[in-house]
């Protein structure tokens, strides 16, 4: 029998994410849309509806329709020398079955895998659950959690078979370079180690913009085959509800082990999934969509950030630069709160929720006091989630 860890984030929101009348700022998806809005934002008038009702409901493309994934190959293609093929995208449900299932197809007993910490627990948990080795490349508050490439070479061993970054970063809404994610590439490219990235916050970056030199592109877009990127329309497209996530590689070898693999799972993605975000991510609603997501994340970091700076005695961040998440440390009488108890009590006295960084990011050992909240919601909500928040810490914890 397989051993795995319980997935504490996901345990979490499924405890208190039903919590009747919550404030949630827990939810790491930019503010969930309709179809309705999704048509609404559409910038051509002659573009077909997201949906045809007359298509036969078979399985469809088993690795998804071809218009799908061309229009995800395009997002890898854009300031490269070699545009990537639709052949190099496989679909699954949801980012979180993309990173399963490579996972499930790559490492196993003996091998070693590096993995930014913290980050979303499956990135670290699934490998050792299949028997590999795990090495943490831990990020810090001083270094705005940046990965030290000069740390990832005392991490590296012989069997080291893949070195595993999330950016943006979850929890902490932290960027990694241009220059750190090409180091990190050349590093492995020496070593023929394979580079995971779960880009799923990806292109979701309100504090640095295209224009920066070291503005990060996507990991497959540096030149080497063996890097992996995975996505999804959750999160920085704001459609959960559709379940669709994507694997993207150079290498023709590493789409067709984990295609092969993938027959013993899912066959192919829901057709009418596959049609919503065929519709999502053609050149007539992508910008827009994008550009309402980002403009909400601007706004409400700003929000975020008044609310920290109004209570520093409290607490402290490092402002997230991209993504939806900020890892927010809080104190009282100057020594980290007991996170756990914290949320519980927020949750219970001001049905504000979020979550508690020690149990879902540390086990329980590591960022005592720290919470992750996920700002890109409703505008108001999060304004009455952080009112309510404030009244509370300025009773309990001041």
């Amino acid at each position: 029998m397989v051993q795995i860890e319980a997935f504490d984030v996901e345990q979490w929101m499924d405890k208190y994410e039903v919590t009747p009348g919550v404030l949630n700022i827990a939810e790491t998806c930019a503010a969930s849309i309709s179809i309705d809005d999704l048509v609404a934002l559409c910038e051509d008038p002659g573009t077909p509806g997201p949906l045809s009702t007359s298509t036969k409901l078979t399985y469809g493309a088993i690795r998804g329709s071809p218009a799908l994934r061309a229009r995800l190959a395009a997002l890898y293609s854009a300031r490269v020398a070699s545009p990537m093929s639709a052949d190099n995208i496989l679909l699954t449900p949801g980012a979180i079955a993309a990173n399963f299932l490579l996972l499930y197809t790559l490492i196993g007993p003996g091998g070693h895998v590096v993995c930014v910490y913290p980050t979303y627990q499956q990135l670290y948990s699934v490998p050792q659950s299949l028997g590999a080795e795990v090495s943490l490349w831990k990020l810090k508050k001083e270094k705005k959690y940046i990965p030290d490439l000069e740390e990832l070479k005392d991490l590296v061993k012989e069997n080291t078979k893949m070195i595993i970054v999330n950016n943006p970063n979850n929890p902490t809404g932290s960027t990694t370079p241009k220059s750190v994610l090409q180091g990190l590439v050349d590093f492995a490219k020496e070593r023929d180690i394979i580079v995971l990235s779960d880009e799923v916050y990806r292109p979701l970056f309100h504090g640095v913009a295209p224009i920066d030199k070291e503005f990060p592109p996507s990991i497959v877009s540096l030149g080497y085959d063996k890097a992996i990127a995975t996505g999804s329309m959750s999160k920085a497209y704001a459609m959960a509800g559709i379940r669709v996530g994507w694997i993207a590689s150079r290498s023709s070898e590493i789409i067709e082990a984990i295609a092969t693999a993938r027959d013993y799972t899912t066959i192919s993605v829901s057709q009418i999934d596959d049609q919503i975000a065929s519709y999502a991510m053609s050149q007539s609603v992508v910008h827009a969509l994008l550009g309402r997501n980002i403009a909400l994340a601007k706004t409400n970091v700003a929000l975020l950030e008044t609310f920290v700076n109004e209570h520093s005695s409290i607490c402290s961040w490092v402002k997230p630069t991209g993504g939806t998440t900020a890892f927010i440390e809080f104190k009282k009488n100057g020594q980290p709160v007991d996170d756990e108890q914290f949320c519980i009590d927020v949750i219970e006295s001001t049905k504000v929720m979020f979550l508690p960084g020690a149990k879902c990011f540390g086990h329980g050992k590591d960022f005592k006091g720290f919470v992750r909240i996920g700002f890109v919601c409703e505008t108001d909500v999060l304004k009455e989630a952080l009112k309510q928040l404030g009244t509370y810490i300025r009773e309990h914890l001041a």
